[in-house]
């Protein structure tokens, strides 16, 4: 017998097994499993008695709030695609979003209603408009409609190979493209993370992640799966972090590398933490600088896990071997800032070189990370062709540069666009920023390559300094060269106030080496 791997899955289960436990915290506010499910299928009911179907899309435009996280149920339980929006773009963005993806529903948060009011008239196949909070007679109130509405929604079939989200990646040089992530695709990475890391009823996860990006990393439905706690944040400021972590006893969470670099550098409040928190980072290679720092002053266990959106998204995570228990901190920690091995659900990862044959196992020779499974999206929505170049050979093409080290653990070097090539030599700009990091008044830095007239491409730092903390270029300099062959160290250093970054904390390297009015120089 075979039923459909689906994510929806995990509510049927939470509701049976945990319906008096809390599920959501938002604010002031809470809900049990049974009293969260239930708003969720009236949603359903609501969107059913819209007119919309199996295969039709709804966008959600909000920061993580409880309306946010019953959207990637209520959606998908009645056929719909969920496309949840970044909400850091602007006004044009969300046009070429909404209208790309053909949605004929848009639920917004207050904070974004005046912002979809004045694009209206651009969105020609948005049919409903429904404001998750706030809003007036032009917007369908969310909770109005959901507390007058029936739990009675028509449950249709679900195969597991339906499209259950469309998730835009960044577009950082042309149009975002829509991944397309199907139940299959979800169920497998949540079951990967709660292989690899055992969660259990009693967690509690706060949403310092975004719940757009990737899904939440699918920790929307993972932490469901477990009947654990999810703690919303509608935005992450260090010190509300740390208060939220005390109060509410947070077990869990997902965070970027430079989220935890803010997290690491607040001061005052750090103590409130409890200790044991475990921390999923991935986004960005972290430094060990940052790892070490984390889990000896804080008490944390850093988890780093790999993937990209088109990947649901988990390819790799470090796993931790009872070798590296006996290592140093600082040891261990250089083994935790790889990206580590295969999740057991996620499918084949290989390092290969540009005829597709698989790079040796000794930490030096470069490649590019391809990854073929059960979490690789379906394609990009409406472009055969991106789709098409991505899954050429039957492999997904990451554009990812790593090595794989003698253990089988693989390890970025960069992104393939960003290697520099210096007087015919490939220069990592992710070993150079570990190294800068390690500097005591370095809070982050970006390295990227500038063109120069005799060796072709030079690197540049781009550092944010410590609060309170000095350095000038020639001390960064010098400190580089003393940990780094030669030719690797930065040739200048500009001074900036803070780096672009994208809504999960990516550093946009892009901005940099366009010198944009976005870097504002101290």
């Amino acid at each position: 017998m075979e039923t459909p791997l689906t994510p929806l899955e995990f509510a049927r289960r939470a509701r049976k097994l945990y319906p008096e436990r809390v599920a959501i915290v938002d604010g002031d506010s809470s809900w049990s499993y049974a009293q969260f499910l239930d708003r969720c299928d009236r949603w359903s009911t609501v969107l059913q008695k819209l007119g919309i179907r199996s295969g039709d899309r709804v966008a959600y435009l909000s920061p993580n709030s409880h309306a946010q996280l019953e959207s990637f149920y209520a959606v998908p339980q009645i056929g719909a695609v969920l496309v949840p929006l970044n909400y850091r773009l602007t006004a044009d963005d969300f046009v070429y979003l909404i209208n790309h993806s053909g949605s004929r529903t848009v639920c917004a948060d207050r904070d974004y209603l005046g912002t979809i009011d004045s694009i209206r008239s651009r969105l020609p196949h948005v049919e409903h408009f429904v404001a998750l909070t706030g809003g007036d007679k032009d917007w369908l109130d969310y909770e109005a409609a959901l507390k007058a509405s029936p739990a009675e929604f028509v449950r249709p079939e679900i195969r597991e190979t339906d499209l259950l989200t469309i998730n835009y990646t960044s577009g950082t040089t042309s149009r975002p493209k829509g991944v397309m992530i199907t139940h299959r695709n979800a169920w497998m990475n949540s079951i990967g993370v709660l292989v690899h890391q055992s969660t259990t009823c009693a967690d509690r996860y706060l949403w310092t992640l975004p719940m757009f990006h990737a899904n939440g990393w699918t920790f929307v439905w993972t932490v469901t799966a477990a009947g654990a706690t999810h703690i919303c944040l509608r935005k992450v400021e260090p010190r509300t972090v740390f208060e939220l972590m005390a109060k509410e006893q947070v077990t869990m969470l997902c965070a970027a590398p430079t989220v935890l670099i803010s997290l690491a550098n607040t001061p005052g409040v750090r103590c409130l933490a409890p200790k044991g928190i475990r921390v999923f980072t991935a986004g960005a290679p972290p430094a060990a600088s940052t790892i070490q720092r984390l889990e000896e002053e804080l008490g944390w266990t850093i988890i780093h896990v790999y993937g990209l959106t088109e990947t649901a998204p988990f390819i790799t995570i470090c796993e931790p071997r009872t070798e590296h228990a006996s290592l140093k901190i600082s040891e261990r920690a250089a083994i935790k800032a790889r990206q580590g091995v295969e999740l057991i659900t996620s499918g084949e990862l290989r390092v290969v070189d540009e005829e597709g044959n698989d790079v040796p196992r000794d930490g030096i020779t470069q490649g590019e990370i391809v990854a073929r499974g059960n979490v690789i999206m379906a394609g990009y929505y409406n472009d055969p062709e991106a789709t098409a170049q991505a899954l050429r050979g039957g492999w997904f093409h990451s554009g990812d540069a790593a090595v794989v080290h003698p253990d089988g653990y693989v390890e970025i070097r960069d992104r393939l666009k960003d290697v520099i090539i210096s007087g015919g030599e490939n220069i990592s700009s992710i070993e150079v920023e570990s190294v800068l990091l390690q500097h005591p008044a370095v809070q982050e830095v970006a390295i990227v390559g500038r063109p120069h007239e005799r060796w072709g491409e030079a690197p540049h730092a781009f550092v944010v300094l410590r609060e309170g903390a000095c350095a000038d270029e020639s001390e960064l300099r010098e400190f580089a060269r003393a940990n780094l062959a030669h030719f690797k160290a930065p040739h200048s250093v500009t001074f900036v106030k803070e780096l672009p970054k994208t809504a999960t904390g990516k550093i946009q390297k892009y901005v940099l080496r366009a010198q944009q009015s976005a870097i504002a120089a101290q």
